[in-house]
């Protein structure tokens, strides 16, 4: 795969003069053009071989173009505080919003890369980590997202002729440590791992353009004009076509639906509820502070119909746990700034670190819920986010969180006596507004997107837990008990200490 950027590329001194302040007129343009309109936004990742002028390039194009409306971050290997977050987090957290451009010198490559050179990870977790990119990129594209992939080549006698280059002269020599000398040695095997990944994830939406680094005039302007090429192209045209989504399923035949057919004629007596709540919350207590949490993080997901009783519920499981260890996110419409980013941005921000607790009152199913019966996002859109949303958890999960979702479900007639009683009484007003009793107009089509989405996003590693809750008291208890059930789960039986 790098056959072609070995061959020593050049460009004279007196052909560069003469096309440089052109490339950089044209890209500050094109920059401004991007930020005016503000449609979508650019990723760069900027990725190769050492000393092949990975570095001087993110300079330079921080010099070329105006630095005030580009982001450049740096990735090295995880730091601590990020390896308490999925692998993914710390780059969901500095995407660039639409109209401006993100540089990621060194990105989600940079770890799969090294881990499989340095032979810390076998050869099936590499392909596994390079189909979560896949995923991760596909997304962002369909989502808008331009991302251009430059890979800046060097042979292996190039890189050893640049290293002691660099070391003979004294402005140069702090560029090249011990540690790019010791990656060196691995230079052989760091190709081929290379030539692995960028060909499982050369796609046609995100392909990666290959760029000879030997020659840095050649280096800048094969990447500049390429940049330039990607972004008038886009400016002109429209946005990469995703793939084709799975056809929307087709209505069952008998009219029945998943909802439909639960019993929600159980009860929970006043007596017996109270005591089954203090019975459950001391359960969930003693399970955060299990020493084993400080592993693990809890993400709980609660939806389901309007005035359903999540809210009610959500402070139930809270009395149980330490403040200082929990956040509750209301999600309501997306604001402007969460709008300028991917969809799944704004739950990322707040995935929880080892050894605390989200609890989302809605979440990002809503996507699949409102989005889909609104008309807010297109079909496909819709569609693909089912594979996006259990790409997301499986993520979340892999990475130590539990993961327990929630669907309060109620009856049409149950929920119309509850708007009437927020109507009747002054202290719940405010929960209700026309927005509520337009939805109820669309409830089959909402009862029917609520089934899709169990059946293609109910996983072994996060199933959902449907509580009939036309009795509030029954459902409380059906949702602690739940919730301690997955928790103890995936703790798994206490280990007993070895007694004389």
């Amino acid at each position: 795969m790098f056959e072609s950027a070995e061959i020593g590329h050049k460009i004279s001194k007196k052909d560069y003069k003469q096309r440089e302040p052109v490339l950089r007129a044209a890209l500050v343009d094109a920059q401004y053009t991007l930020l005016e309109r503000a449609q979508f936004p650019v990723i760069i990742i900027v990725n190769g071989v050492g000393g092949a002028g990975n570095g001087d390039f993110v300079n330079l194009l921080n010099e070329w173009m105006d630095p005030r409306h580009i982001r450049t971050e740096a990735f090295t290997a995880m730091a601590d505080d990020e390896r308490l977050h999925p692998e993914m987090w710390r780059f969901w957290q500095v995407l660039p919003p639409k109209g401006r451009i993100g540089i990621f010198f060194g990105s989600w490559y940079t770890d799969p890369i090294l881990a499989r050179v340095m032979g810390t990870e076998k050869d099936e977790t590499f392909v596994h980590r390079l189909e979560r990119i896949r995923q991760f990129e596909r997304m962002l594209v369909a989502e808008g997202a331009l991302l251009i992939k430059l890979w800046f080549h060097l042979s292996k006698a190039a890189t050893r002729k640049r290293y002691r280059t660099l070391e003979a002269d004294p402005k140069t020599a702090w560029r090249v440590t011990p540690e790019n000398w010791k990656q060196f040695k691995h230079y052989d095997t760091f190709v081929t791992v290379c030539e692995q990944a960028l060909r499982k994830t050369s796609t046609g939406e995100a392909p990666w353009r290959v760029i000879d680094g030997s020659d840095p005039a050649y280096r800048s302007l094969t990447a500049g004009e390429h940049i330039l090429d990607a972004l008038n192209r886009r400016l002109t045209g429209k946005a990469a076509e995703g793939g084709i989504a799975a056809p929307v399923p087709p209505p069952s035949l008998d009219d029945r639906s998943l909802l439909g057919a639960f019993d929600y004629g159980r009860k929970l007596a006043p007596r017996s509820y109270l005591h089954q709540l203090m019975v459950m919350q001391s359960r969930l207590n003693a399970l955060m502070r299990d020493p084993r949490m400080s592993r693990r993080a809890l993400v709980v997901v609660f939806e389901g119909m309007d005035a359903a009783g999540k809210g009610s519920t959500i402070r139930r499981v809270t009395h149980a746990l330490d403040a200082r260890q929990y956040r509750v996110v209301p999600v309501a419409a997306p604001s402007d700034e969460e709008r300028a980013q991917p969809y799944l941005w704004r739950f990322w921000r707040h995935v929880p670190r080892l050894g605390h607790a989200v609890l989302f009152d809605r979440s990002w199913y809503g996507r699949v819920l409102v989005e889909r019966v609104e008309g807010f996002c297109t079909e496909h859109d819709w569609m693909r986010a089912y594979d996006e949303i259990n790409a997301f958890e499986e993520q979340l999960v892999a990475s130590g969180a539990v993961v327990v979702k929630f669907w309060m479900a109620i009856t049409l007639d149950e929920q119309l006596r509850r708007f009437k009683e927020r109507e009747a009484t002054p202290h719940k007003n405010y929960k209700i507004s026309g927005e509520d009793w337009r939805n109820r107009d669309q409830w089959p089509q909402y009862e029917r997107a609520v089934g899709d989405m169990i059946d293609r996003t109910s996983t072994d590693v996060a199933p959902w837990r449907v509580v009939a809750s036309n009795d509030k008291l029954f459902a409380r208890i059906q949702v602690l008990t739940g919730l301690c059930e997955q928790i103890e789960a995936a703790l798994g039986p206490k280990r007993r200490k070895n007694r004389p």
